[in-house]
């Protein structure tokens, strides 16, 4: 949490009020700039930037849709009403950001995507050797096995799908690759994590990052 004593600042006089508002809308301008710039980078729109490209779409979800959650990581706090503010000015017609930064084609609801979220199951394709495009070309993998499997076979019902350029973390003793594309099947699908690795589970495994990188969706067959 912020501490305005760092600052040498009583927040009940107005004076103090306006400059922690200043150092707030700082932090925010600084936060959509960067945000921008690495929009700008995944869209492949420049060339000219400070940010590796194959870091640009992590460092965009976590300025864009995991901008609360990472600044209460770091210790920030930016008041709720300034966040909405910025999040709510986008001007008229243009797209969620998640769209953006999810390569490939526009997933369909039958896929029922659900983002920083990694499910268990039963492995019907194992995905080290299984790559794919994007995750619209994964969920489709996965109905299409449903389709076509055998009488006998286990049913495609969930996939799992790395979108990040440097890899998604599990643990396991795999390397776990860009694109790398799961089938799997569960009579009962459980998630196994979703949103972010708790703190406990992140001092057990100190290679885990914040944020769960896997997307993921269950499937009716």
């Amino acid at each position: 949490m912020f501490d305005s004593g760092l600052l040498g600042l009583d927040i009940a006089k107005p004076g103090a009020e306006v400059i922690v508002l200043i150092l707030s809308y700082a932090v925010e301008s600084w936060r959509c700039k960067k945000l921008q710039e690495a929009k700008e980078l995944v869209n492949r729109k420049t060339s000219n930037s400070t940010i590796a490209r194959e870091e640009a779409s992590v460092l965009a979800q976590a300025l864009d849709v995991d901008w609360a959650d990472l600044s209460e990581e770091i210790g920030l706090w930016i008041p709720v009403a300034i966040i909405n503010k910025e999040r709510h000015d986008k001007p008229e017609g243009e797209e969620e950001f998640d769209s953006e930064i999810i390569a490939g084609r526009r997933l369909p609801p039958e896929c029922k995507v659900e983002l920083n979220t990694d499910y268990g199951g039963d492995a019907v394709r194992w995905g080290l050797t299984h790559p794919k495009e994007s995750a619209f070309e994964c969920c489709m993998a996965c109905l299409n096995q449903a389709k076509h499997a055998g009488p006998n076979d286990k049913k495609c019902n969930i996939w799992v799908y790395c979108p990040s350029e440097t890899g998604c973390y599990s643990p396991d003793i795999y390397q776990h690759k860009h694109q790398e594309c799961w089938l799997k099947y569960a009579e009962k699908p459980k998630r196994t994590f979703k949103d972010r690795y708790s703190e406990s589970f992140r001092n057990a495994h100190p290679n885990a990052p914040v944020v769960v990188p896997w997307m993921s969706g269950v499937v009716s067959v």
